[in-house]
């Protein structure tokens, strides 16, 4: 297959050359090689300005973000040979890391496969195209997962936000197999059911395992309230390592059924109850009855999804931190999470530092957690690492 050219303009590889793997559209000489003249997710050989191939892309001329490298090999398009080598590359990582086969499998540009992820469950893969160059190989790429894993069941979640970016259609679709919810998974020995239909994201949220395995150390005999708990993935588990009572709010009814469901798939339905309500709201009840806990948890959705979200994200994840501190006892332990890819791991640190100091009250950051092995960050693409958390010790004189 011979593939269009895409120029780029002079010194505008310099980012490539450091092992980055996006272009931008102003990067382009639209005058050698017009933008517009390409459809979303066709691939083309990206050459520099000289004229010298730099490898294969697809592109979205409709994106800011207008090409993807998918291979440094002029001659060597994504396709499903490509596909087939770099799942393996995956699965080789993940298999040394894990002993049972629930992780996240492809982990997009950390795994040199930009727009694609895919959780696994087992026999189950949950898969997400982002891109319309990921979406046009998707025959390709179902072929590639069978040579590779042959999975009973593959689920497509194209329903996410990416993809409304890139102009393709949202759905949920089984592709191969059936799921008959539900589907299981195990994490740091704790079993688990995640809707991997109507969930969020893929239906499990891999990303904190290390974060969660932390926590689970220090909080044997301790009363635990878990905020934005999903179905249970922090709750569950501190219950199952010892603690005498846990507290799982969410906003969502189906997902507070999923924690009370996993609490039972593990003996543990008599020490995790659930409440149902808007977090910020629920901790002024909790402090207007006078209730206390030694350990916090608090996992948002992000608050920052872009730039201009800054400042207002900023101040709701102060305010959570600092209504969450209200809750703690003498000697307490928060857990503060934040997904958010625009806020600095410094800059979280300030708003905990900030939220005990406005409680009067002395913090020591025993932890500093990150997104899990199973999400490769990419050395030279800041935004593959997403995931920061703190443990930090709260207390008073």
């Amino acid at each position: 297959m011979t593939l269009s050219s895409l120029r780029l303009k002079k010194h505008a590889d310099r980012r490539l050359k450091v092992g980055h793997l996006w272009l931008y559209s102003n990067e382009i000489d639209i005058d050698a090689t017009p933008l517009k003249a390409l459809e979303p997710g066709q691939q083309v050989v990206v050459e520099a300005a000289n004229g010298k191939a730099l490898g294969v892309a697809y592109v979205n001329p409709n994106s800011l973000i207008c090409a993807r490298l998918v291979s440094r090999e002029p001659k060597q398009g994504l396709d499903r040979s490509l596909l087939v080598h770099r799942l393996n590359q995956a699965l080789a990582l993940r298999e040394r890391l894990f002993a049972a086969p629930y992780y996240r499998l492809v982990h997009g540009e950390g795994d040199l496969l930009p727009g694609l992820v895919i959780d696994r469950f087992g026999d189950t893969l949950v898969v997400q195209l982002n891109t319309a160059g990921m979406q046009a190989v998707l025959p390709e790429l179902l072929d590639a997962l069978d040579k590779v894993l042959a999975p009973t069941t593959v689920v497509l979640r194209n329903d996410t936000s990416g993809r409304r970016q890139e102009g393709l259609e949202l759905g949920v679709e089984v592709v191969k197999g059936a799921v008959s919810e539900p589907v299981l998974l195990e994490e740091n020995g704790v079993q688990f059911t995640a809707p991997v239909l109507d969930g969020q994201k893929t239906g499990w949220f891999y990303d904190h395992r290390v974060n969660r395995a932390w926590l689970n150390q220090f909080v044997a005999g301790k009363r635990v309230l878990d905020l934005f708990s999903y179905v249970g993935g922090w709750g569950v588990q501190a219950a199952a390592s010892g603690a005498s009572e846990v507290l799982c709010v969410d906003s969502s009814a189906a997902a507070l059924e999923r924690v009370a469901e996993n609490a039972a798939l593990n003996g543990l339905h008599e020490r995790v109850s659930v409440g149902e309500g808007d977090a910020f709201e629920a901790l002024a009840a909790l402090k207007a009855d006078g209730e206390e806990f030694d350990v916090v948890i608090l996992d948002p959705p992000a608050f920052i999804k872009k730039r201009k979200d800054m400042a207002n994200g900023e101040r709701a994840y102060g305010k959570l931190n600092r209504d969450a501190i209200r809750l703690l006892g003498r000697d307490g332990l928060l857990l503060s999470a934040s997904c958010s890819m625009h806020l600095a791991p410094e800059r979280l640190m300030d708003v905990v530092r900030g939220a005990v100091r406005h409680q009067d009250r002395h913090g020591q950051v025993i932890f500093q957690g990150h997104q899990g092995p199973d999400h490769p960050v990419h050395p030279a693409i800041p935004e593959t690492s997403y995931l920061k958390a703190l443990g930090v010790r709260v207390f008073r004189d």
